[in-house]
């Protein structure tokens, strides 16, 4: 869901290497001159993405082709940006949320999709900075409805509200996601929330730091904050406030203005298996495979024919589904487009103050 781009400059890409140098890549490497045959190499969320992943992608891509699918985990951008430099591919597909994909395209490190892939050949709206939509997942307001009962906070003015309704607080630690929270707390409309106002964005990040007890940086995390009541309300993915409702937490996941960020397959720039990655994005949007995917792992396809494909049991977790599509705001990055750097800047400077 997104458009346009960020500023990904030459210092933003070295950092990226740099980044990139303290994680332990995993074999096989394959260089730029040695294509293997049938094989493939996906970068994946690992665990039940994964899981889910091989079931409804994998699997289905490699009885239609012959074409072995190999994982490395866990998505990452540096990876991708040290892949080009080195010419060594620890994997040739990934996806990418909105920032990371417009920084990645604008910093040349995906392969173009113009000319391979087109909307005619996909569903409107497919394509964007070089990636192919997949899929999208939510970031939502839930509480524990034993706190706050039936009448619990139904928006991010309410989460800003600790008068009305008092407790510990947490989010994560996502400048992106953080500052769209803290506009609509402000009273900024979705349809004005992009690009961003940061200064208004950081005068009401200060009226709610002090009542945030943990920036969360991993879905577990949240899931047990939310378990053990250690906050009252907080923002987090609604597929880990699942995982802790079905296990009796009296939680309450709520849908309006869910902040909706999408994943995009891209392919590395400079893969040997360009060809075969395509085919095999092509094949993952499928509207019969990315629909069990998405819903099976907590998100929401991207496609709306996909919805057909799904477990109505899944929907109502799905940023997606039909009866959100008023309540939800999408992640813009043609809203955001060249803020990041001083988005994310500013962010960590305010944590620190």
């Amino acid at each position: 869901m997104r458009n346009s781009t960020f500023n990904l400059n030459r210092r933003s890409v070295l950092k990226a290497g740099v980044a990139a140098g303290t994680v332990a890549l995993t074999a096989p490497y394959v260089s730029s001159a040695e294509a293997a045959e049938n094989v493939l190499y996906v970068n994946t969320w690992g665990g039940a993405w994964e899981a889910s992943a091989k079931k409804h992608l994998f699997d289905p891509f490699t009885a239609d082709t012959g074409v072995e699918i190999r994982t490395v985990s866990p998505v990452s951008l540096a990876k991708l940006a040290a892949q080009k430099r080195s010419g060594v591919y620890e994997f040739d597909v990934t996806t990418l949320g909105v920032a990371p994909l417009a920084q990645a395209s604008n910093g040349d490190l995906i392969e173009t999709a113009e000319g391979v892939v087109s909307d005619d050949d996909l569903f409107p709206g497919a394509l964007s900075n070089n990636g192919v939509a997949s899929h999208a997942f939510g970031n939502n307001l839930v509480y524990r409805n034993d706190i706050y009962g039936d009448a619990g906070p139904q928006s991010w003015a309410d989460f800003w509200d600790v008068e009305k309704f008092p407790g510990d607080r947490s989010l994560q630690k996502y400048a992106a996601r953080i500052i769209a929270f803290a506009l609509l707390a402000d009273g900024v409309p979705k349809d004005q929330l992009f690009p961003y106002d940061l200064d208004r964005a950081f005068a009401s990040l200060d009226k709610i730091k002090p009542h945030i007890v943990n920036w969360w940086s991993q879905g577990p995390q949240a899931t047990q904050m939310l378990r053990d009541a250690e906050v009252s309300v907080l923002g987090m993915w609604p597929q880990y406030a699942k995982t802790a409702i079905d296990e009796g937490t009296p939680g309450t996941v709520v849908w309006n203005e869910c902040l909706v960020d999408t994943a995009y397959w891209v392919v590395a720039k400079g893969t040997p298996r360009a060809e075969m990655a395509w085919e095999f994005v092509k094949s993952a949007v499928k509207p019969e495979r990315v629909g069990p995917f998405a819903a099976s792992s907590g998100m929401g396809p991207v496609t709306p024919a996909a919805v057909d494909f799904v477990d109505p049991a899944f929907i109502k977790f799905m940023p997606t589904a039909p009866q959100y599509k008023d309540m939800v705001v999408f992640l813009k990055a043609d809203g955001i487009a060249g803020q990041l750097e001083e988005m994310d800047a500013r962010f960590a400077d305010w944590l620190l103050s």
